[in-house]
């Protein structure tokens, strides 16, 4: 699943085309995704200005005028993809068709239709099931030693898991979780409630480098991700852990044939990779 640098790469791909402009054609080639689409939802989408283009976690919010936000999820593997002058024809997984009054044309790519899409109120939007719940952006001033402290003193959970719950680190996945614990030299299996104080601060740095790094990087290409001009993103190029089971892993004296190098094992039905030397 696309994951917070993933969907904002997304999101910076998406908002010199459609910022500013009218949706003069919207179609809708199906009823649902994930879930239905809203009733009438490319009519309401027609002739609307789109003022601006948000992300909250792994959510991209998509300001329309008459103050309504148009809440839009990736899930698995959706993408947007932003056309050229010779518009292809719509495939089977092309599920919503977009052009602005510029004449740019974008398409709602999802094979495995785990995206959904929902027209809400502007007012209404912190209480929207979806959001009401996530916790600070990592990427903002909240996001920060004593807020993370705080909210993992009282679990009893692995750290891994703890950072995986939207709730308090929105945006953050499997790929990222194993890279900045990597960073921050913690181990996934240790218990979410004993990290504080210099723990904690390194965990927050490590967290933050990560994110901004694949962002510059767009983002991580393993699957399905393409940043809308329909480029892969570079990020899993540099990987530390991730998907390295059995290799040494950077900066580090573990060698395979005395330690095994990388590890990896399963947290919640979820691959975790990690260095058993390093991360403690």
């Amino acid at each position: 699943m696309p994951e917070l640098p993933e969907v904002e790469t997304v999101r910076r791909g998406l908002l010199p085309v459609l910022a500013g402009h009218r949706l003069a054609v919207v179609e809708q080639r199906r009823s649902d995704l994930r879930f239905p689409l809203p009733v009438d939802f490319a009519r309401r989408l027609a002739g609307r200005r789109i003022e601006n283009i948000e992300r909250r976690g792994k959510y991209l919010l998509i300001r329309l005028d008459a103050d309504e936000v148009w809440l839009a999820h990736l899930g698995m593997s959706g993408r947007f993809c932003i056309d050229g002058p010779d518009t292809p024809a719509p495939g089977p997984h092309d599920h919503v068709l977009l052009r602005t009054d510029s004449g740019v044309c974008v398409r709602f790519h999802d094979p495995r239709r785990f995206g959904f899409m929902d027209l809400v109120p502007a007012e209404a939007l912190d209480r929207c099931p979806h959001l009401a719940g996530l916790g600070p952006d990592p990427l903002g001033p909240a996001f920060d030693g004593a807020y993370l402290a705080g909210s993992l003193a009282a679990r009893r959970t692995p750290l891994k898991a703890a950072l995986l719950d939207q709730r308090v680190v929105a945006g953050m996945g499997n790929i990222y979780a194993s890279e900045s614990l990597f960073r921050a030299r913690l181990s996934p299996a240790r218990m979410a409630a004993t990290v504080g104080g210099k723990r904690v601060d390194r965990l927050v740095a490590a967290i933050k480098e990560v994110f901004a790094e694949a962002i510059a990087a767009g983002g991580s290409s393993l699957r399905d991700h393409r940043q809308p001009s329909g480029e892969l993103g570079f990020f899993q190029h540099g990987f530390a852990v991730y998907g390295r089971a059995g290799e040494p892993c950077p900066g580090c004296r573990c060698q395979p044939a005395r330690t095994g190098g990388i590890r990896r094992i399963v947290q919640s039905g979820r691959s975790t990779f990690y260095c058993g030397l390093r991360q403690r």
